[in-house]
């Protein structure tokens, strides 16, 4: 079940390289090379290291700056920024760091600390090392010993505008605010699964934004042609359904759900063994600790990467060094890769086409990070799939709150990725006499819309869009929404507003509502269907379908932009599902006090002696209508008192 399903022209301009030897990214990355603080928001494998490589260097040259630290959040991504030959495609310099310099190898926290005091002490350019190193550096230094320097943090979502609960960011203020340091951050995902955000407005506004949107990236691949995002429904264990799941002529990557999720039987070991049997036949393990597993369907041999097994360190380091170094490289070095918290971030396995993910992950970035492992182009790979297995809700069972919700949180995080892999349009206001017709250049003009006024929204628009959506997504009310259970109009002029003041505190109420019209307008058209008749072009926008020209912001502020997510879900589960969706929603909707609940219990008893069945809560009958709503909020509470008691 795919609710987003995105084709893409295969140009090649995204992977195309200048003179310089820069891609499209690149390239634009390196007009804003002046900017002492330079936040870059790009999808993976478009080059964010590369072209840190690159500014780093001109500021090194060029702009009068003495050293450069490089941070990653964990050591396996290091490699990433090891010595790097730019000069043979045109660069002036290449990238060099010297082993003493690489703090990503295995080593103690107060070994690698001195070796950062060292590095700025002395007089070597360059320096990788972990964002926890960079921690632990930063309490032997002062703010001031960062003047003269760069600093570049990858995976720039680490950083938390909660300074209390996240020390990567309290070091990331000081020294912004107590020396002259430049600042390189890059990120896929500039959102936390938190909700928390990672800059407050106030250090946000500091930074120069470069934006590289994932249409334009995927768009301009050579190989990769489509991308499908869906879900796949279990009941019981996930071990039992995860066969109907897999595609084993494809490469491909698990990632098993954590011993703490309601997903995991508690067993990983025991699920990694199941997962193998689903497989086929484990034959032998070879020196690297790739198992070899005879296919049940074909008896072909497949290669499966065990990360889950952490028994054995040194068979583990083994592994990962494995796949690093040789299945990153070679296409028939590893078949299948089964991980528990490993293989997303950083991870380099460009020829993985499926990623199977068991349970809801709370964490959007965690979704994108997961998505795009299997989004890197690679010879003989046309089409990437992201599956989440997911557990379908049950009305018998006492958390099926926690499952009706996770279902919707995971077709919200569907929707995100819709929006932001579709393709990109602007927005501009049809003013009385203007004749035009369609969508012309990428270009949609609305009645009544109205377009930015102030640079500030501009800016918001222009690379903020993606980023404000997620957050949005992530309020918890919207999960419902995804299904129906909010009012368009609720949605639109009540929830987002209030979510935009939030994120942008600056902003006037004007320059609210233009962003919210962006924000509206931009989710719904992306999720249409165009269609032409005749002469006439029309577009599809949920149940509707209208001429493109005839469009206006009233009637899109009438539209749910997740209605198209909900009516693809409801193909794909049975009614009495369905049922325990709606039902859950709409428990968790009503007012209901518990004087009332007492005062209609009998009247509930007696409406099921007379009819043999509860009362409706979808009745055109008010009375029952009420009677099905406190029943509703009597069977939740029920749950509720007996998971409270569980615990």
């Amino acid at each position: 079940m795919n609710i987003v399903d995105v084709t893409y022209q295969q140009n090649g301009k995204s992977v195309a390289t200048n003179e310089l030897g820069m891609r499209e990214m690149q390239a634009r990355v390196w007009e804003q090379r002046n900017a002492q603080y330079l936040l870059i928001k790009a999808p993976p494998a478009s080059g964010k290291s590369r072209a840190l490589m690159f500014i780093a260097l001109d500021k090194l040259f060029n702009q009068g700056r003495k050293k450069v630290i490089v941070a990653v959040p964990e050591r396996s991504i290091g490699g990433s920024f090891g010595h790097t030959d730019l000069t043979t495609h045109g660069f002036y310099a290449d990238w060099e760091v010297k082993p003493e310099n690489d703090l990503c190898k295995p080593g103690s926290t107060a070994s690698k600390v001195e070796a950062f005091r060292r590095f700025m002490a002395g007089p070597d350019a360059t320096l990788v090392c972990t964002h926890a190193t960079l921690r632990y550096a930063f309490d032997a230094l002062s703010p001031e010993d960062f003047n003269g320097c760069v600093l570049a943090i990858d995976e720039f979502h680490h950083v938390s505008a909660d300074l209390e609960n996240n020390r990567l960011g309290t070091v990331l203020r000081e020294v912004m605010a107590k020396s002259d340091l430049h600042v390189i951050a890059m990120t896929g995902s500039y959102f936390r699964g938190d909700s928390v955000p990672v800059l407050t407005a106030e250090d946000e506004a500091k930074f120069t934004p470069v934006t590289f949107n994932y249409y334009d990236q995927l768009n301009g691949y050579r190989h990769l042609k489509s991308l499908g995002i869906g879900h796949h429904f279990y009941q019981g264990r996930y071990t039992d359904s995860i066969a109907e799941a897999l595609n084993l002529d494809h490469k491909t990557i698990i990632h098993i759900p954590s011993v703490n999720s309601g997903d995991s039987t508690k067993d990983k070991y025991e699920e990694v063994g199941r997962i193998m049997d689903a497989i086929g036949d484990v034959v032998n393990t070879d020196e690297h600790g790739i198992h070899n597993v005879r296919r049940k369907d074909t008896g072909a041999i497949l290669r499966v990467a065990d990360l889950v097994d952490d028994q054995d360190q040194k068979l583990r380091a083994e592994v990962l060094h494995y796949l690093t170094s040789v299945a990153s490289k070679q296409r028939d070095a590893v078949d299948i890769i089964i991980a528990l918290g490993m293989a997303k971030e950083g991870f380099d396995w460009p020829y993985a086409e499926d990623a199977l993910t068991i349970g809801y992950r709370a964490s959007l970035t965690e979704i994108i990070q997961i998505i795009g492992r299997v989004t890197r182009d690679s010879e003989g790979k046309e089409h990437a799939q992201f599956t989440n297995l997911i557990a379908q809700p049950d009305a018998d069972t006492e958390d099926v709150t926690v499952a009706v919700n996770n279902m919707l949180k995971a077709i919200t995080a569907s929707l995100l990725m819709e929006q932001v892999l579709a393709p990109n349009f602007k927005f501009k206001t049809r003013k009385p006499d203007d004749d035009s017709r369609g969508i012309d250049d990428g270009i949609v003009k609305i009645n009544g819309f109205k377009e930015p006024s102030t640079a500030r929204v501009r800016q918001i628009v222009d690379t903020d869009l993606g980023d404000l959506k997620a957050t949005i997504l992530q309020d918890v009310t919207f999960a419902k929404a995804a299904a129906g259970g909010m009012e368009p109009e609720t949605t639109n002029k009540v929830l987002i507003p209030r979510i935009i003041r939030e994120r942008y505190p600056d902003l006037r109420d004007e320059e609210v509502e233009e962003v919210r019209q962006h924000v509206v307008v931009d989710s719904v058209i992306k999720t249409g269907e165009v269609r032409e008749v005749g002469d006439d072009r029309f577009i599809r926008m949920a149940d509707k379908f209208v001429k493109i020209e005839d469009i206006n912001i009233n009637l899109i502020d009438s539209i749910n932009p997740f209605q198209k997510a909900f009516e693809i879900m409801s193909k794909n589960v049975d009614t009495k599902v369905l049922k325990t969706i709606n039902d859950a929603i709409i428990a968790s909707k009503v007012e209901v006090t518990e004087e009332e609940a007492i005062q209609a219990a009998p009247r509930i008893k007696a409406f099921f002696r007379m009819h043999g069945r509860r009362p409706d809560h979808r009745s055109d009958d008010p009375v029952e209508r009420r009677l099905g709503e406190v029943t509703l909020w009597l069977q939740a509470q029920k749950r509720a008192r007996k998971a409270a008691s569980n615990d």
